[in-house]
This record gives structure tokens, C-alpha cells and sequence, in this order.
């Protein structure tokens, strides 16, 4: 008897023991702290996934989201009747500087990613916004380079895109899309992108989103030798917003050129992917 008490009193010291020594070596702080690294870590990575996919959504055209324009700052919005042209000699009284709607010339500027080195006749470069284009003008006096080779980077090469210096704008940069203008002062600044991704060929804002955007040509417009922008005001005999005295046009057709000057036919826009 007195063996086997001994027996359980020695078996009961080294219980006693191991307890001291796992109460001694304390919880594994270290392990639980990597793994909390590792859950905040993962949790900030879908928390940025998340959040830069709602944005993108939020500039994003869809039968539920019509005009993004909305979510952006500044933008100016008016409403304007589509297919109101003009002939060349004819100019137009805008109610907006650069306008971006209204009457305008029945040859279209072209606009497939077009830097302009010279200002250029605004009545054809509104009948490009009727066609899903963003202009992109600048005062020449601020926007000079490196912020002007910025805003060539987005425009040269890009479908529905166009850029040119606009004597006298109010400010460094506007932006135009029919029916939609926005003013900025830097060409840093994300809402350039913003609006581009909202407005170009968006087929809920645009009249006419997959109508041509090719150069027409000598005789009809020649990007490299295009309609001079007209700096002076425009005289009484101008074609008023309201349309009175233009020519109804079908839509997207190119104006029939002058007998015997050259033209290039103007290409069909692919779809646009919405």
C-alpha cells in the first residue's frame, strides 16, 4: 500500500510539473499576431478589390447606370435637338464656349484620335460630338508642354477622340461630349478619364454613337488642312440655337462633296462595347 500511494504521489508531481511548465510558456502571442497580420492583410486587399471595382462600375455605361456623367464633379449637361446642319459658310450663334450641341455643319471633323495643331471651326467639330466623340480643347496660353503632351497621350490613336487648341477658353481645359461639357484646370486632373469612360459613344447620350468619324476628305473636311476656328463673334445673319434655317440630314450620311474635288469615304464606327 505504501508503494502504490508513493506510485500515484509521484505521478502526481509530474502533472503537477508539465502544468508549470505550459503556464510558464504563456499563450503563442507570436502566432496569433501573424495571423491577425494575415486576416487584416487579406481583408485590406478585397476592401481595395471592392472598392476599385465599384468605381469602375460607377463610370460605366448600362441600362442602369445611362449617364455616369452624373457621378462626376462640375459636369455641365443641356438638352439638344440632334441632325440641325449647316452648310461651310455658315456659322452658328452657340450658347456655350466651346459648344458641345446645337446646329452644326453638315461635315463632320474627324475624330479617330485626331490632334489638332490649330484651332478649328467649331461647327464641324460638333457634328463629331453628334457621333459619340469627345473633344478635348485647351487655351493654347496655359496648357503648353508637358501638361499638353499629357492630353495628346489620351487622345492620339484613340478611336472617337479629338483635341485642339480653343483660343480665349476660360479655362485651361474643356472637355465636350454632346449634350455635356467639363471645365478643368489641370491635365492631371481624374475627371478627364472619368468623363471619357462616361460619354464617348454612350449610346444612351449620344445621337447618333456608332455613326462614321473618318476624315472626309479635301473638299469636305481634310484633317490636315481643316475649317480655321473663327475667333470673331458671329454676325446677325447666324444660324440661332433654335435650328431655324438648317437642313435636316440623315443620320451618319456624309455630305455630298463640291463637283470635282477628291474625297475619302468616310468608314462605318464598329460597335461600340458597352
Amino acid at each position: 500500500m505504501a508503494s502504490g500511494t508513493k506510485n500515484k504521489g509521484s505521478k502526481g508531481s509530474v502533472k503537477a510539473a508539465r502544468a508549470s511548465v505550459v503556464a510558464k510558456k504563456g499563450a503563442p502571442w507570436g502566432t496569433i499576431a501573424a495571423v491577425v497580420a494575415i486576416v487584416l492583410l487579406a481583408g485590406g486587399i478585397f476592401g481595395y478589390a471592392y472598392t476599385q471595382i465599384s468605381a469602375a462600375k460607377k463610370f460605366t455605361v448600362s441600362e442602369e447606370n445611362k449617364d455616369p456623367s452624373v457621378n462626376i464633379d462640375g459636369v455641365v449637361r443641356k438638352e439638344y435637338p440632334a441632325g440641325q446642319h449647316v452648310k461651310g459658310t455658315q456659322r452658328v450663334a452657340y450658347d456655350q464656349s466651346p459648344p458641345f450641341g446645337g446646329p452644326h455643319d453638315e461635315a463632320w471633323a474627324a475624330c479617330e484620335g485626331v490632334v489638332y495643331p490649330t484651332a478649328v471651326r467649331s461647327e464641324n467639330m460638333v457634328h463629331s460630338l453628334e457621333h459619340g466623340s469627345v473633344w478635348i480643347a485647351y487655351n493654347p496660353d496655359k496648357i503648353q508642354g508637358p501638361d499638353l503632351d499629357k492630353l495628346k497621350g489620351r487622345v492620339e490613336g484613340q478611336p472617337f477622340m479629338m483635341l485642339s487648341p480653343y483660343p480665349g477658353l476660360d479655362r485651361p481645359i474643356s472637355l465636350q461630349s454632346w449634350g455635356h461639357q467639363l471645365k478643368l484646370d489641370s491635365a492631371d486632373d481624374p475627371r478627364i478619364e472619368q468623363f471619357v469612360k462616361s460619354l464617348k459613344r454612350n449610346k444612351y447620350q449620344n445621337p447618333e454613337p456608332n455613326a462614321a468619324c473618318g476624315p472626309l476628305g479635301p473638299g469636305v473636311f481634310d484633317p490636315a488642312s481643316p475649317p480655321p476656328f473663327a475667333a470673331e463673334p458671329p454676325g446677325p445673319d447666324a444660324i440661332p440655337m433654335d435650328g431655324k434655317g438648317t437642313e435636316a440630314q440623315p443620320s451618319g450620311q456624309a455630305p455630298v462633296p463640291p463637283t470635282g474635288a477628291p474625297t475619302a469615304p468616310a468608314t462605318q464606327a464598329p460597335p461600340a462595347s458597352q
